[in-house]
């Protein structure tokens, strides 16, 4: 909101706060009471004008209404009635409406019942209302300035308060309808003055001398609040003075200057629409989701800044547009693109890390999929003694045992950016480097035996606070160059890598369980590790090969 600190001046605010009502009883006050109320504010103070912000539908004390009903009738004082715009089964009909204007004005809000003034009142010179209509979320937004009810017309409170003092300004009709309101000032702008004060003459002469003034209450006994965006307890009285503060700017010229507010959704639309319709064939559907999003964030910006110079403007044309290009075009748009991607996504997602099926669809490569010679890292990993350990238990129980066991050594897998080959009952098959070719897999797959070490780990100490077995996973690695692509049949096919080193790495594997390492790593690999320290172990003749192959493990903890 463009809420002003600037302090008003020429509005002033008489509570009926809390104080005020211990200092001289509880709600409701003797008519009296309020009569010599307003008569200390025209006469002692010399208001220009007083509005009241209650209504009263039943009468009192006599000699106060009678008063009360003189000052109405032949001083600058506005009494209020309120009107009520809901359809309901029976209407309400309480008090006596006092004279309206027959003048119709086209604009006007049409009423369905009222809360008025008991008869003693209803020969007030000025009547005003002070009904309301919140928006659906509840928060008061606009106001009907001008009620129409039964061939009467009558002003909001703000008007008729600013008539009264003879500083009204002349209203186009649009502006005479459901308006929104001007919160330009912040509720801290406003003098309040207690009415104690004013009844026990202690109020400063000068403040109110001159001034129009709005009594009401800010007790929350008398129930009179209600939610705006500056605050969502806000005495109603405090909203009338905003429109009177409004009503005085215009009276004055120095309100915000009127903008075509209607011509600039219109405009903006149009250039939204256009736009959108060149990129939405030639983005991404991410960078049309984020031009949305730009547009919606501008949109929203430029409402900002034309709400104060269009009172009855609404920013709910673009943002539909948008909301339709958003939930039609976007979605279009985004089925087109994913047929082209949906073999790459259907092959690879379930088995390749998220970044790097990204990577490859923002790579937009003609067939990614395609066999090729690339260097690759290969980890083989599984759980020793496999059999073993879930031969006694229950099918529901090994089937959770390996699920577990297999999730900590998928997720290191994925986490590091490798490609998950397949799994092997007890354990698994990645590989780094492709589709992907990266200048460090042979590192990025020792980070995923640490971090595999790591999770085994953690789950084995989870499992020995149950009073369960250690279990032991052994991992192989080896770098080399593998022939990696898209293989199978017409009916099912698979991304994999084969070749040596996914051989080699197997096989070390597979040694693992005659050595107290976790980790056997290849000589290829070893040659490639930059920011890995290992250990040789020595050198081991593998089933297959006729040299002997060179051993490594991880030298760091692990």
């Amino acid at each position: 909101m463009h809420a002003s600190f600037v302090p008003e001046e020429r509005v002033i605010l008489v509570d009926i706060d809390e104080a005020s009502l211990s200092s001289f009883g509880p709600w409701p006050w003797p008519r009296a009471r309020l009569a010599e109320l307003v008569e200390h504010l025209i006469g002692t103070y010399s208001a220009r004008a007083v509005a009241l912000d209650l209504v009263f539908p039943e009468p009192a004390d006599h000699e106060g209404d009678a008063r009360l009903a003189m000052l109405a009738q032949h001083g600058p004082v506005v009494l209020a009635q309120a009107f009520d715009y809901a359809t309901r089964p029976v209407a309400l009909r309480v008090g006596r409406l006092g004279q309206g204007s027959p003048v119709a004005t086209p604009e006007a809000v049409a009423a369905q019942g009222f809360i008025a003034n008991h008869a003693g009142l209803a020969e007030a010179s000025h009547v005003s209302n002070i009904g309301v209509i919140p928006d659906p979320d509840g928060t008061l937004r606009r106001l009907p300035v001008i009620t129409a009810f039964e061939g009467q017309h009558y002003p909001t409170l703000s008007l008729s308060l600013t008539r009264v003092a003879q500083v009204a300004p002349r209203l186009p009709d649009e502006q005479t309808g459901l308006t929104r309101i001007p919160y330009a000032r912040t509720w801290d702008s406003y003098t309040v003055i207690p009415a104690a004060n004013v009844l026990h003459g202690q109020a400063p002469a000068d403040l109110l001398k001159g001034k129009l003034v709005i009594i009401g209450s800010s007790s929350l006994g008398l129930s009179d609040r209600v939610s705006t965006p500056l605050d969502p307890l806000t005495s109603g009285m405090l909203v009338h003075a905003a429109m009177t503060s409004h009503w005085l700017d215009l009276q004055q010229g120095t309100a915000p200057a009127q903008w075509p507010g209607k011509a600039i959704a219109v405009i903006f639309a149009i250039v939204a629409t256009l736009l959108l319709m060149y990129c939405l064939s030639r983005l991404s559907a991410v960078m049309n989701a984020c031009l949305l999003g730009g547009l919606f964030v501008g949109w929203i910006g430029l409402a900002y800044l034309i709400a104060p110079h269009d009172p009855v403007f609404s920013p709910t044309g673009p943002l539909a547009v948008l909301l339709f290009l958003m939930a039609i075009a976007v979605p279009v748009h985004w089925q087109l693109s994913q047929r082209r991607s949906r073999r790459l996504l259907g092959t690879l997602k379930q088995y390749v890390a998220t970044a790097v099926v990204d990577e490859l669809l923002r790579l937009d490569l003609k067939d990614p999929l395609a066999p090729r010679h690339l260097h690759v890292t290969t980890l083989i990993a599984d759980m020793e003694g496999y059999t073993t350990h879930v031969e006694a238990l229950h099918m529901d129980h090994a089937a959770a045992l390996t699920r577990d066991f297999l999730g900590c050594l998928t997720r290191p897998v994925l986490e590091c950016r490798g490609t998950l080959d397949k799994f092997t009952g007890d354990g698994l098959v990645a590989f780094w480097g492709a589709p992907l070719p990266v200048d460090d897999h042979a590192d990025l797959a020792l980070d995923a035996a640490q971090g595999i070490v790591r999770e085994v780990r953690r789950f084995n100490d989870a499992r020995e606070t149950l009073g369960l077995s250690r279990l032991r996973v052994r991992i192989g690695i080896e770098s080399g160059v593998a022939m990696a692509g898209d293989f199978g049949s017409a009916s099912r096919s698979i991304y994999t890598a084969v070749g040596d080193s996914v051989n080699t790495a197997s096989r070390l594997e597979s040694i693992a369980k005659n050595m107290p390492h976790d980790v056997i790593i290849g000589a290829g690999t070893a040659v490639l590790a930059k920011r890995h320290a290992l250990a040789y172990l020595g050198e081991v003749t593998l089933r297959g090969k006729e040299k002997p192959t060179r051993l490594y493990t991880l030298e760091e903890p692990t």
